[in-house]
């Protein structure tokens, strides 16, 4: 196999490579004067079962445009077949029309990854498990709860624990967790969003008083929902509040917001690089979910089962 990847995550794709003990294919990926991408990979290709790691997290347009033209190179450089490995799928939020004249960007963005040339797409904890059939192409969609549930039991062993999903569209994902939780009981935060980015805690579904709580997400973006969410928790009587969340998108003043939140901590993986979050704030600490991709990889690269990594 080959290992390429774009600008967006480096040090995940080292990672991945050094796993595998698998070098990085060699190639160029750059700008112009006036910000266009130029490719140029400095390896032989041909025949070759090449895996593009490239999430397509901030600046989302530009990394989605890598993506798009590292495809196209191998695919004009005749690579056997083509996996864009994206770990944080960037415009998935977008799965639906929420109003009238809207567009469904999720959609769009998996014709232009499966027109690009791409022959199959690996990608962890899609905003909503329908994305796949977005895409006319294989998709594998991992799931980051292994990863988190083996840290939560190494550090919190031993703790009361109470899974907690941020909104009832989670609950799917909160009760996987307690169940890899040795069937932890489960409660709900109730919200109301009036519009993008803000929301309103209602009230707590389920008994938190006295429990360590843990908040399980995919994606945490501006982190007003778990911020709101843990204090709601707190008011409850909970003894502390620790959030799990597969991607950290992390904009604006999120991280300060998460230092000066009822959160104990905030756990987050390296779906997504940026270097200086854990410098604002001691409260964010990263997974590493490079074992996780690397062993789907070399699975589909060998040609056997994925989806037996969750067994």
């Amino acid at each position: 196999m080959k290992l390429l990847s774009g600008n967006s995550n480096l040090p995940l794709a080292k990672a991945i490579s050094d796993y595998l003990e698998v070098p990085l294919t060699q190639a160029s990926v750059r700008r112009f004067a006036d910000e266009e991408v130029f490719v140029e990979i400095h390896e032989n290709v041909r025949g070759e079962d090449v895996f593009l790691i490239q999430p397509t997290s901030y600046p989302a347009n530009d990394n989605l445009l890598e993506l798009l033209i590292c495809i196209d190179a191998l695919r004009r450089a005749s690579a056997k077949r083509i996996t864009a490995v994206v770990p944080y799928f960037g415009y998935a939020r977008q799965d639906r029309k929420p109003g009238p004249r809207t567009p469904i960007s999720a959609k769009l963005v998996a014709n232009l990854i499966t027109v690009a040339g791409a022959n199959r797409v690996l990608s962890v904890d899609l905003h909503a498990g329908q994305i796949q059939g977005f895409f006319d192409i294989p998709t594998d969609n991992l799931f980051g709860a292994p990863v988190m549930s083996a840290d939560i039991q190494a550090r919190f062993s031993g703790r009361e624990i109470t899974v907690v999903s941020p909104d009832v569209g989670g609950v799917v994902r909160a009760r996987s967790l307690a169940k890899r939780l040795n069937n932890a009981p489960l409660a709900i935060v109730d919200k109301r969003r009036e519009r993008a980015g803000e929301s309103e805690v209602m009230n707590i579904i389920g008994d938190v008083s006295g429990r360590f709580c843990i908040l399980i997400d995919d994606i945490v973006d501006s982190a007003g929902t778990l911020c709101n969410a843990a204090a709601a928790l707190r008011q409850q009587g909970a003894s502390d509040v620790v959030a799990y969340v597969t991607h950290g998108v992390l904009s604006g003043g999120a991280a300060a917001r998460v230092a000066s939140s009822e959160l104990t901590e905030l756990v987050v993986t390296d779906s997504i690089f940026s270097g200086e979050v854990g410098e604002q704030t001691p409260k964010i600490r990263r997974l590493t979910i490079a074992p996780l991709l690397a062993e789907a990889i070399r699975r589909i690269a060998d040609e056997s089962s994925v989806s037996s990594l969750f067994d």
